[in-house]
């Protein structure tokens, strides 16, 4: 498969629209993922990520190779701890919590997770991970110890996007969280999406079409959605409208 990175690189200069579709290993029911996984596939999905805040060890390695069965997408690896890394997908979102002050998931986690990689051929994608504040606690504010920029500061928001792309990220994710009350601020998009220069993945609260299309409107690059198909199957016939 050709590396993640690249494609996305020049899915974005056609000025195409990335997709993904996060599945959660603790919430998806093994049963029924064959029927999900029809749908997923017939959807405009370009990408699947893999990942939780917690979820049971070897959980995601069983999904990803039973994934690799049933679908041709590029699956991705969105870790919330080194326990989540599979040799199965294709590649792996190296995230550094740059919103937080937690040393431990701005570089501890990643040190620890390199004992892990050498013994892998697993495309490694560097990325800024900002967590926003949505109108309530998230699971990664739990599970990190970590409070969420505020969504009122744009100006501190951008800079840790700018100051994260000079550090050497390839991609910049901002996250409102699993469930959010809301989903990233459209200003919010488009003040970072003016200042950087690598891929804007924007994540958490989307529900509806016309939030998807927003998002991309205030420039998103890729968009990800997790629970709007956990919650309802039938978005997957919205977003094909």
């Amino acid at each position: 498969m050709k590396a993640i990175h690249e494609d996305m690189l020049s899915s974005i200069t056609k000025g195409e629209q990335l997709l993904a579709i996060l599945i959660d290993p603790d919430k998806m029911e093994f049963e029924g993922l064959s029927t999900f996984m029809v749908k997923l596939n017939a959807s405009k999905a370009t990408h699947i990520f893999v990942g939780g805040s917690t979820v049971e060890a070897f959980k995601t390695d069983e999904l990803i190779r039973i994934l690799k069965g049933v679908t041709d997408l590029p699956i991705v690896i969105f870790p919330g701890d080194v326990s989540q890394i599979s040799s199965h997908a294709d590649a792996l979102l190296f995230l550094s919590l740059v919103s937080g002050r937690n040393p431990d998931y701005l570089i501890g986690k990643q040190i620890e997770a390199v004992s892990v990689l050498r013994t892998m051929a697993l495309e490694v994608i560097p990325t800024g991970y900002l967590l926003i504040e949505n109108g309530k606690e998230t699971a990664v504010e739990r599970v990190t110890q970590t409070s969420p920029l505020s969504r009122h500061n744009i100006q501190d928001i951008v800079d840790t996007a700018v100051a994260s792309q000079l550090l050497g990220m390839k991609c910049i994710y901002l996250e409102a969280g699993s469930g959010a009350m809301n989903p990233i601020d459209v200003e919010i998009i488009h003040a970072v999406k003016k200042e950087v220069r690598i891929p804007l993945i924007i994540g958490g609260g989307i529900t509806s079409k016309q939030q998807l299309d927003n998002a991309y409107t205030a420039g998103a690059d890729m968009v990800v959605i997790g629970t709007a198909f956990e919650e309802n199957a039938s978005f997957f016939e919205e977003l094909n409208k």
